[in-house]
């Protein structure tokens, strides 16, 4: 393997700058190019975009295509959750012969509701000889990987439960508006309606948990409410008024032909006290994994960064958590 890894990161979004700021902070990652659709960042020096303390002497470039002077190994992907306006981007990736390491909730597992996208991207990767993997703290964590690392130490599982309650007051802006804040009640259930806003990834968590533990999947159903302020809630992005929207709540119940085997909750809102993760698998044992303290965006950059060397390694196609040997920080 090479002395450094050398990286690109494609999408400098507010996650993708705080990504790129810690590739350079990283031993054994060198930053090496930036690409972002954004005429106002297009041109600009990487250095001046992601917020670095310096100049890197890099112009952000438009697209792959015009980075072909530039010698790299990886890219960091980090533009939009959904497979019909990501799909093109990795696509031109691969097609230019780099390994993928991406945020795309819709890719952590997309075998269950994306399988002909799944097998194309599958498909792309084995001809470029490339690895592409979609990670992040949620799906690729809390409520997959996890609890699957778990059963390790279970001779008899019958059902897993996983709760995710978060404060979003501490949350980039973009994730406050996802989950509708300050939005009114009526607003909020036609925007869900559409299928652009909320949570993306409690499909994928269910896929791969079924997948690898050789569950059949005979019912799977999704449910979203708001969460509504009884007070005002102020956070730097969001002044919310009492009867508007301050969050959301989407449940997923996914059955095997014995009854229902997994529930996953995600809560997300403003100003929501008792924030935490909880992985319940009863069974034999019972578990009960309690964690404090996970921040959504420093959790889904670290695991992005710490998967480079798992991808840069990996064996060609389109991997998911649970393909990889173990991903730690390193």
């Amino acid at each position: 393997m090479a002395k450094e890894i050398r990286v690109i990161q494609y999408g400098l979004g507010p996650i993708g700058c705080m990504m790129a700021r810690h590739v350079l902070e990283r031993p054994g990652l060198k930053l090496v190019g930036g690409v972002d659709v954004d005429p106002n960042k297009v041109g600009k020096d990487l250095g001046q975009v992601v917020g670095a303390e310096r100049d890197l002497g890099i112009k952000v470039a438009a697209k792959i295509a015009d980075l072909k002077k530039v010698k790299f190994d990886v890219v960091l992907h980090t533009t939009n959750s959904y497979f019909d306006l990501f799909k093109p981007q990795i696509v031109e990736i691969l097609k230019a012969g780099y390994d993928v390491v991406s945020t795309s909730e819709e890719m952590s597992f997309p075998w269950l509701a994306h399988a002909k996208d799944a097998k194309a991207i599958d498909a792309a990767a084995k001809r470029a000889g490339k690895t592409v993997l979609a990670t992040g703290v949620n799906p690729g964590f809390l409520m997959d990987s996890l609890p699957l690392n778990l059963t390790a130490i279970c001779q008899r599982v019958d059902r897993i439960d996983v709760t995710r309650l978060m404060n979003a007051s501490q949350r980039r802006g973009p994730f406050q508006k996802k989950i509708g804040s300050g939005m009114t009640v009526e607003a909020f259930n036609k925007e869900m309606a559409k299928g652009r806003m909320g949570h993306v990834g409690l499909t994928e968590s269910v896929g791969m948990v079924f997948d690898t533990l050789g569950k059949k999947l005979v019912k799977f159903e999704t449910t979203v409410e708001p969460v509504v302020a009884d007070k005002p809630v102020k956070t730097d992005y969001f002044d919310v008024q009492p009867g508007f929207v301050r969050g959301l709540k989407q449940v997923a119940r996914a059955n095997s032909p014995e009854g229902e085997f997994m529930t996953l909750t995600f809560i997300a809102a403003l100003d929501e006290p008792d924030q935490h993760d909880l992985v319940k698998i009863t069974g034999k044992p019972n578990l009960e994994v309690r964690l404090t303290g996970t921040n959504g965006d420093i959790a889904t950059i670290a695991i992005a960064v710490n998967a480079v060397k798992r991808v840069f390694k990996g064996k060609p196609g389109l991997m998911t958590m649970r393909d990889l040997p173990i991903v730690t920080i390193w």
